[in-house]
Protein backbone atom coordinates (compact mmCIF):
# COMPACT_ATOMS: atom_id res chain seq x y z
CA UNK A 1 0.00 0.00 0.00
CA UNK A 2 1.44 3.33 -0.98
CA UNK A 3 0.43 6.93 -1.38
CA UNK A 4 2.86 9.24 -3.08
CA UNK A 5 2.50 12.98 -2.92
CA UNK A 6 4.50 15.20 -5.21
CA UNK A 7 4.43 18.52 -6.99
CA UNK A 8 5.63 20.83 -4.24
CA UNK A 9 8.24 23.48 -4.75
CA UNK A 10 9.19 27.11 -4.31
CA UNK A 11 6.84 29.71 -5.73
CA UNK A 12 6.33 33.44 -5.30
CA UNK A 13 3.25 34.80 -3.61
CA UNK A 14 0.38 34.89 -6.08
CA UNK A 15 1.71 31.91 -7.98
CA UNK A 16 0.29 28.44 -8.50
CA UNK A 17 1.25 24.83 -7.93
CA UNK A 18 -0.52 21.55 -8.55
CA UNK A 19 0.02 18.72 -6.13
CA UNK A 20 -0.63 15.11 -7.08
CA UNK A 21 -1.30 12.10 -4.90
CA UNK A 22 -0.94 8.68 -6.48
CA UNK A 23 -2.19 5.55 -4.77
CA UNK A 24 -1.22 1.94 -5.27
CA UNK A 25 -1.87 -1.36 -3.52
CA UNK A 26 -5.41 -0.53 -2.42
CA UNK A 27 -8.69 0.40 -4.13
CA UNK A 28 -8.23 4.16 -4.10
CA UNK A 29 -11.55 4.69 -5.85
CA UNK A 30 -13.34 3.50 -2.69
CA UNK A 31 -11.53 5.94 -0.43
CA UNK A 32 -12.08 9.50 0.68
CA UNK A 33 -8.86 11.40 0.04
CA UNK A 34 -7.76 14.43 2.01
CA UNK A 35 -4.91 16.86 1.85
CA UNK A 36 -3.36 17.97 5.11
CA UNK A 37 -0.56 20.42 5.72
CA UNK A 38 1.84 21.05 8.53
CA UNK A 39 3.78 24.26 8.93
CA UNK A 40 6.83 24.46 11.20
CA UNK A 41 5.78 24.52 14.83
CA UNK A 42 2.13 23.97 14.03
CA UNK A 43 -0.24 21.04 14.15
CA UNK A 44 -1.23 19.18 11.03
CA UNK A 45 -4.46 20.59 9.63
CA UNK A 46 -6.94 19.33 7.09
CA UNK A 47 -6.96 21.54 4.02
CA UNK A 48 -9.24 19.84 1.53
CA UNK A 49 -10.93 16.53 0.86
CA UNK A 50 -12.85 14.72 -1.84
CA UNK A 51 -15.30 11.86 -1.75
CA UNK A 52 -14.66 8.58 -3.54
CA UNK A 53 -16.84 9.58 -6.49
CA UNK A 54 -15.58 13.14 -6.59
CA UNK A 55 -19.05 14.54 -6.04
CA UNK A 56 -18.32 15.90 -2.57
CA UNK A 57 -15.51 18.27 -1.69
CA UNK A 58 -14.39 20.17 1.35
CA UNK A 59 -12.11 23.17 1.84
CA UNK A 60 -10.91 24.84 4.98
CA UNK A 61 -11.91 28.51 5.05
CA UNK A 62 -8.37 29.76 4.54
CA UNK A 63 -8.04 28.11 1.11
CA UNK A 64 -11.61 28.14 -0.19
CA UNK A 65 -11.77 29.93 -3.53
CA UNK A 66 -8.04 29.50 -4.13
CA UNK A 67 -7.55 25.72 -4.03
CA UNK A 68 -9.39 23.10 -6.07
CA UNK A 69 -9.35 19.39 -5.35
CA UNK A 70 -10.14 16.80 -8.00
CA UNK A 71 -9.56 13.15 -8.70
CA UNK A 72 -9.11 10.79 -11.61
CA UNK A 73 -9.87 7.32 -10.34
CA UNK A 74 -8.80 5.72 -13.60
CA UNK A 75 -5.34 7.17 -12.98
CA UNK A 76 -5.55 6.49 -9.24
CA UNK A 77 -4.61 10.10 -8.64
CA UNK A 78 -5.98 13.01 -6.63
CA UNK A 79 -4.94 16.57 -7.42
CA UNK A 80 -4.82 19.79 -5.46
CA UNK A 81 -4.62 22.86 -7.66
CA UNK A 82 -3.35 25.76 -5.58
CA UNK A 83 -3.72 29.27 -6.96
CA UNK A 84 -3.08 32.70 -5.49
CA UNK A 85 -0.63 31.19 -3.06
CA UNK A 86 0.27 33.12 0.07
CA UNK A 87 3.31 32.88 2.35
CA UNK A 88 1.04 31.41 5.02
CA UNK A 89 0.41 28.44 2.72
CA UNK A 90 4.01 27.37 3.27
CA UNK A 91 3.99 23.87 4.75
CA UNK A 92 4.61 20.22 4.08
CA UNK A 93 1.51 18.89 2.34
CA UNK A 94 0.37 15.32 2.88
CA UNK A 95 -2.32 13.30 1.22
CA UNK A 96 -4.21 10.71 3.22
CA UNK A 97 -6.89 8.12 2.58
CA UNK A 98 -9.74 6.84 4.68
CA UNK A 99 -12.26 4.14 3.81
CA UNK A 100 -14.90 5.65 6.07
CA UNK A 101 -15.17 9.43 6.10
CA UNK A 102 -16.71 10.60 9.36
CA UNK A 103 -16.76 14.28 8.52
CA UNK A 104 -13.59 15.00 10.42
CA UNK A 105 -9.98 15.67 9.71
CA UNK A 106 -8.51 13.84 12.67
CA UNK A 107 -5.17 12.36 11.76
CA UNK A 108 -5.92 9.04 13.45
CA UNK A 109 -9.00 8.46 11.28
CA UNK A 110 -6.94 8.17 8.11
CA UNK A 111 -5.62 4.75 7.11
CA UNK A 112 -2.87 5.59 4.65
CA UNK A 113 -0.54 8.57 4.32
CA UNK A 114 1.76 9.89 1.66
CA UNK A 115 5.26 11.01 2.48
CA UNK A 116 4.64 14.74 2.17
CA UNK A 117 5.76 17.34 -0.31
CA UNK A 118 7.12 20.75 0.67
CA UNK A 119 5.44 23.90 -0.58
CA UNK A 120 7.30 27.15 0.03
CA UNK A 121 5.71 30.46 -0.88
CA UNK A 122 8.00 33.47 -0.84
CA UNK A 123 6.74 37.00 -0.27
Amino acid sequence: VQLQAFGGGLVQAGGSLRLSCEGSGFPLDYYYIAWFRQAPGKEREGVSGISSSGAGTYYVDSVRGRFTISRDNAKRTVYLQMNSLKPEDTAVYYCAATRIYRGNYYVHEYDYWGQGTLVTVSS
